[in-house]
């Protein structure tokens, strides 16, 4: 009795590592950080919690790989949205696609990096450390992209490319916000609409 205990305590983990993640990414994304708790986690997995622990280390870390893999994936429209050939169209892709992800029903609504970021302690540094640094990798993305615009001619000499890139980033989070509350994707375009009328041109 004590060898077969043995023997499937010494199995090889059964469990796919990259859909352990997503459903851990779901589960981060639903409760936030703090909000997740390792019993969910473990539950969500079908694994133990030792097993846990052995395949991704703490919490943390765990929470640290399924924001890689959602940055990866999920939000990779940013990175397209950087790569449109103006400005303006820099900021439409970024925000119209913004409300289509975060209104999508095949997913929790909203950003996890927004979501997670609000409900983080002070208990949790590491965490709220990494969030920051997610949210101003892609402020420094846009604002980058932007002056580019500045030197093309595309923007006026006159704009502000970090203070654009922040206006951007600061609608992005806060319609992650309303979504969670509520707010429909018309409600949301009419928003991105609005921001639009008031982008700065060259002509």
């Amino acid at each position: 009795m004590l060898e077969k205990v043995k023997k499937l305590r010494g199995r090889p983990r059964v469990f796919d590592m990259g859909e352990a993640l997503d459903k851990a990414l779901e589960i981060f994304w639903k409760r936030g950080f703090e909000g997740a708790s390792i019993a969910e986690l473990t539950e969500a997995l079908g694994i133990n919690k030792p097993s846990l622990y052995a395949a991704f280390g703490n919490k943390e870390e765990i929470f640290k790989k399924a924001l890689s893999r959602y940055v990866a994936g999920p939000v990779a429209f940013i990175q397209e949205a950087v790569n449109q050939p103006t400005a303006y169209e820099v900021a439409q892709s970024f925000l119209t696609k913004a409300v289509e992800f975060f209104t999508d029903t095949n997913h929790p609504k909203g950003c996890l990096i927004v979501q997670a970021a609000l409900s983080v302690s002070a208990d949790s540094l590491l965490v709220q450390d990494l969030l920051t640094k997610y949210r101003y990798s892609y402020e420094q993305q846009l604002a980058k992209r932007f002056e580019k615009a500045k030197e093309e001619g595309d923007l006026p000499t006159d704009a502000n490319a970090e203070t654009l890139a922040k206006f951007l980033s600061t609608l992005h989070q806060g319609m992650s916000v309303q979504v969670t509350s509520g707010a429909s994707n018309g409600e949301l375009m009419e928003i991105v609409e609005f921001a639009l009328k008031s982008w700065p041109r060259t002509n």
